[in-house]
């Protein structure tokens, strides 16, 4: 059997100690190596139900929970509502899309490694009665299609998290939003974070933790292009040239041969907004990105208008 990156990392010697895979509801603390035997049934009449107790005394694969509090924060700062779609990596025993779903309606699915964890996450999504909107299944994390996700929730060590960025940034759509527990997404750095006091935190030396937001920023490095109206009635082509580093962005404007530089340049999901000065004018543009296109209002002095630009060439990698 072909095993992926993760699961051999975790059957290094000397690893075991160090590895957490981390769901947003517990740590999952592999010890020995995965069992050979097929994942469990999951829903069948025919699978025995699964207690905590049964996972916590199972020595291969103790939890930690995740503490009300912090979970309650992820959802908080993602701002989850019964029109998301939630995809857990790493869902222990299932309490985040469960408790999203039972407060909002919210739908979605968790990931884990472990098949006896996957079965007691879909027996407590029964006895909550949210088995229709949340479901668990046992696969590689690192292969879960994420396309259809509005929020991401993640308890993930720092060098999964780091893994996992290209396909977050690649299959998540612009606005999407991704929370993680304590670890961050390196040089990605969050739209927002807050510190949750945690007394009985039972790992780690700080009794609290960290929770970070990113809001997934639209594609914006390249050249566009719009035509705009001066204050003295003269209309203008403009040539924006913008670079990006996640969700931060800069370039100019260039008008009648002359190179403006970009101020107080703002990108939040799909919506994008900027401002250059042209003579004695301020130029302020906002708009939402989508398909190669921005849309939006552009103002000047007391002039308002609508504003588009196309995308006439993408970025150089």
């Amino acid at each position: 059997m072909q095993c992926n990156r993760f699961q051999v990392a975790w059957r290094r010697p000397g690893f075991l100690s160090m590895l957490l895979l981390v769901g947003s509801v517990g740590i999952s603390l592999p010890l020995a190596a995965q069992p050979a035997t097929p994942p469990a049934s999951i829903g069948g009449a025919a699978t025995a139900a699964v207690t905590e107790a049964d996972v916590r005394g199972i020595e291969e694969t103790p939890y930690v929970q995740t503490a009300t509090q912090v979970l309650d924060a992820m959802l908080e700062m993602a701002q989850v509502r019964g029109s998301d779609f939630l995809i857990d990596l790493g869902s222990g025993d299932g309490r985040m899309p469960i408790t999203a779903a039972k407060r909002w309606g919210t739908r979605g699915f968790g990931v884990e490694h472990d098949p006896r964890l996957v079965q007691l996450a879909n027996d407590n999504a029964r006895r909550a009665g949210v088995a229709d909107k949340v479901s668990f299944r046992a696969e590689d994390l690192f292969k879960t299609e994420l396309g259809q996700a509005t929020v991401v929730t993640l308890y993930l060590l720092p060098d999964n998290n780091l893994a996992l960025r290209p396909r977050l940034l690649s299959q998540l759509r612009p606005g999407a939003r991704i929370v993680s527990h304590d670890y961050d997404l390196g040089d990605w750095h969050p739209d927002a974070q807050r510190v949750i006091p945690v007394p009985d935190k039972p790992v780690g030396v700080e009794k609290s933790s960290k929770v970070f937001l990113w809001i997934v920023p639209a594609r914006v490095a390249g050249k566009w292009r719009f035509a705009m109206t001066r204050d003295d009635g003269k209309a203008v082509d403009v040539e924006l040239e913008l670079m990006q580093n996640f969700q931060v962005f800069g370039g100019t404007a260039r008008i009648d041969g002359r190179s403006l530089q970009l101020e107080r340049t703002q990108l939040r999901g799909g919506y994008l907004s900027f401002r250059f000065t042209d003579g004695q004018t301020v130029h302020r543009f906002q708009g939402q990105v989508g398909n190669g296109r921005i849309s939006g209002q552009h103002a000047s002095g007391e002039r308002n208008a609508r504003w588009r630009a196309l995308k006439v060439e993408a970025a150089r990698s």
